[in-house]
């Protein structure tokens, strides 16, 4: 648990919250007892999510209109952007997962990531209050918005990119992690998007998710596209 505290930078007064958060339903319908699953957290940990995302977002852009602001919020928290965000802390590692859903790739399963990701959320929020939630919602969550001018937090260029591409369906794109540089809490990644074998465009940030996404930006560019 030492190394995940360390990778979540927060120490728990209370580890068996975090311990709870960890434990999947498969687990815990597997083990019977007094063994609880984390859906309680995760139902927690989602609306906690919610809040400190739409209170931030909400004064950060003064001008934005409610609809951006949803469409904004409904981006940094989807499946694919928090289980992104729970492979970078590698929760997946430390999930107590049931024979079964584990020999099946449990641990690398996407909903079940983000849903861990939400559930080690309501333990910190349970164990050190709002502050210590916000702040490591700043750390993962938010983290692009503060690393990035307006214009490239909130556009996904990686979308834009792939239904241009989709206009010839023997196309395919993908991404590629071609660099990696700088301490664990201040990492630096570099990404280059494939057009089937070919290298469009190469991006930095500072999560693999970020990178692709100013790689994508970058290939829009060279084709041309208004960005």
């Amino acid at each position: 648990m030492e190394s995940l505290e360390t990778k979540l930078n927060y120490k728990f007064n209370n580890i068996n919250l975090l311990k709870n958060a960890l434990v999947h339903s498969s687990y815990a319908n597997e083990v019977r007892g007094n063994t609880h699953s984390n859906e309680r957290l995760e139902f927690l940990g989602d609306s906690v999510l919610s809040v400190i995302v739409a209170d931030h977002i909400y004064h950060k852009y003064p001008q934005m209109p409610e609809g951006e602001l949803t469409r904004l919020r409904a981006s940094l928290v989807c499946e694919r952007s928090l289980c992104a965000l729970s492979r970078e802390l590698n929760i997946g590692d430390y999930l107590m997962l049931g024979r079964g859903e584990d020999k099946n790739g449990g641990r690398e399963r996407d909903s079940i990531l983000a849903d861990a990701f939400e559930a080690v959320l309501a333990a910190i929020y349970l164990d050190g209050g709002m502050d210590a939630a916000r702040t490591h919602v700043m750390n993962t969550v938010l983290r692009d918005l503060e690393h990035h001018g307006d214009e490239d937090s909130f556009k996904d260029y990686k979308t834009t990119l792939q239904e241009i591409i989709q206009r010839n369906p023997e196309e395919s794109v993908s991404y590629v992690l071609i660099g990696e540089s700088g301490p664990d809490h201040d990492k630096q990644f570099t990404v280059a998007v494939h057009l089937n074998s070919n290298i469009i465009g190469t991006g930095a940030g500072k999560s693999k998710k970020q990178a692709e996404q100013m790689a994508a930006k970058q290939a829009l560019l060279l084709m041309g596209e208004s960005v």
